[in-house]
Formats: structure tokens, sequence, C-alpha cells
């Protein structure tokens, strides 16, 4: 890695900044493409230490922007592609703006590195794009079923970076990441938003539909598995789930975490928190045998002893003041 440039872009996001800090202490060579804005900020990357930051090729732009992504990508061996609008519920409100950026950012990325001859591109997929599961664990042969505005820009954007691969040559890799969640994850996502509510003194906990399973993956094990993506031959032409190998309900997700946190909880549904019902991903739990038999990745956090040594390492985080400042649990986070 020493001897590529390497183009993360979303590097300013929870994954992105996590990934960018570990492949520059891993010796990369590190590009780093963080959304303009007026502040001058470049989100989570000013949170890394000074000496981390020192190494890092800042690059400031719009991926909807076609002249701004052939800039970014210049001179880049490789790309990994996280940049995306996330958010669910506000896709419901403004599906345009997932479009602009999951889809045609995509394919001015795709572009870009095609033109210039990068020489691997790894695209950042989503489990949502699954739906709800139709069988157990979900493999990479399950039916794709968008079941909101987000997923359905998402399936656009995997298919088309598939689409430069096998039209074109562009040695394309799909990395499909389960509920990734750790330190520095807005209150957007579950887990974050119930450990910073019991952080705050909260004992009654606002949240949506309980009974819905999610593969919740540590962010280190998602970033071992882009690097494993990213270094692997056999990945190229292939989309490649990372999950934990363990699949749990948000409530007993919540359980889980109050005792780690020492708390005795009641758990209020909030309407507004709950997904249209045909739009509600029921369950997810991920089948990783495909990325094990590609790469030499494993997940260091799976089954339920891993997502109890990650949710600890997650709430040390949100508890300390200075990090928990930067939350307001009295509001609900779209």
């Amino acid at each position: 890695m020493a001897e590529d440039r390497i183009l993360v872009t979303g590097a300013d996001g929870f994954i992105g900044s996590h990934l960018t800090e570990t492949l520059v202490r891993q010796g990369a060579k590190v590009r780093a493409f963080c959304l303009y804005n007026s502040f001058g900020t470049r989100g989570h990357l000013d949170r890394l230490d000074p000496e981390v930051q020192a190494k890092i090729e800042f690059f400031t732009g719009d991926i909807r922007d076609s002249g701004s992504a052939r800039a970014a990508v210049q001179g880049c061996d490789t790309v990994l592609h996280l940049a995306a609008l996330i958010a669910i519920p506000y896709s419901y409100a403004a599906p345009e703006s997932y479009v602009d950026t999951n889809v045609k950012g995509t394919l001015n990325l795709l572009s870009a590195a095609k033109e210039l001859g990068v020489k691997k591109f790894v695209h950042t997929s989503t489990s949502e794009v699954y739906g709800t599961a139709q069988y157990v664990p979900i493999d990479e042969k399950h039916p794709l079923n968008a079941q909101s505005p987000y997923a359905a820009t998402k399936v656009g954007a995997d298919q088309m970076a598939i689409a430069f691969q096998r039209s074109f040559g562009l040695a394309v890799a799909v990395i499909r990441p389960f509920n990734t969640f750790g330190p520095r994850q807005s209150a957007r996502a579950v887990l974050p938003t119930i450990i910073t509510q019991i952080a705050s003194g909260k004992n009654e906990i606002r949240l949506g539909n309980l009974k819905a399973t999610r593969d919740f993956c540590y962010v280190k094990d998602t970033v071992a598995g882009f690097i494993a993506v990213m270094r692997s031959e056999q990945a190229v032409g292939e989309v490649t789930n990372i999950g934990s190998d363990f699949e749990v309900s948000i409530g007993d997700a919540a359980d889980i975490i109050a005792e780690l946190m020492g708390r005795k909880i009641s758990i209020r549904v909030d309407e507004e928190r709950l997904r249209p019902d045909a739009s509600e991903v029921e369950r997810l739990w991920a089948a990783t045998d495909k990325a094990k038999a590609l790469t030499d990745w494993r997940p260091q956090y799976a089954g339920r002893e891993g997502f109890q040594r990650g949710l600890t390492e997650t709430i040390a985080w949100f508890k300390d003041p200075r990090n928990l400042a930067g939350y307001d649990p009295s509001r609900y986070q779209v």
C-alpha cells in the first residue's frame, strides 16, 4: 500500500474516517475526499490525532460534480468509494438528492476512474438492498428488493459499478457491509440513539421498531473488510458481504446496552421513528462465507460476545463528555 495513492470518498464520515485513519497508520498514502462546506470543516477527520491528519492529503469537493470527481481521482491508483447519502428517513423527504449523490455521484467517479486508468475501484453497497430477508443468512445471491428510496439508489449505484467492470474492464469490487456501528456514528443510527439517551440520564428510551433484527458489524471489522477486498484480486467483479455472523433484534440490543451501562430502562415506541409498513426491513443477517473464501478477512467481533465487546468500546467513546456533547438525545435525528 505504501507505493499506491488511495482515494477515499466520504472520508469525513463515520466509516470513512475510521478507514482513512487505519490506512494512514498502516503506511498508505491517502487522499481524503471531503464534502465542501463553507465552515472549512472536514467532518470526523478533524477529530483525528494531529500526526495522522498531517499525513492525509485533503481534497474538498462534491461527487455530484463531474469535474470535482475527476480532480479527486487524478493521480490515484485505488478508489475506495464510500460517499453517499444514507439516512433512510430523509430519503422519503428528498429522494431526488439521493439519486443525484448515490447514482450520479457514483457514475462520475466511475467515469473518472475509467478515463484515468485507476487500478482498483471498491464500491460501497449496503445490506438494505436485500430488503427483508427471504432466507437467512443472506448470501450474495439473495434477490435485491429495495424498500426505500435510499435502497433503490444504492441498487442503482451497485449495478452501475458492476456494469463498468463488465463493459469497460474497470477493476471494480463491490463490498456490502451490514449495519456497521462504533465510535463517531451519527445518532440517526439506532445503537448511538440508545447509548446517548442512556448516557444522558434517561430511563425511558424512545425507539422505533423493536422486533426488527439486524447484523451489527463493529466498525473495525468493516474497515478490515474494505482493506481485504481492496487487496484481493479474486474480489474483482464480485459482490462481497461483510457482517458479524450474529443477528439480534433492536429490543434485545437495547437490553444488552442497558446491562453493559449498568442501567435499568423502559422503552417507549415512538411513532415518528417507525418506517412505513411496506418500507420496513424486518430482518437482516449476513452470510460471510464468500468474504472468507475470497479474502483473508474474518470478523474479529463475531457473535454475541463480539457484539458485546464492540458495544463496550462504543459506549466508552460516547460516555466521554467531549464526545457526548456533540449529540442531542432529546431530539430525533433523521
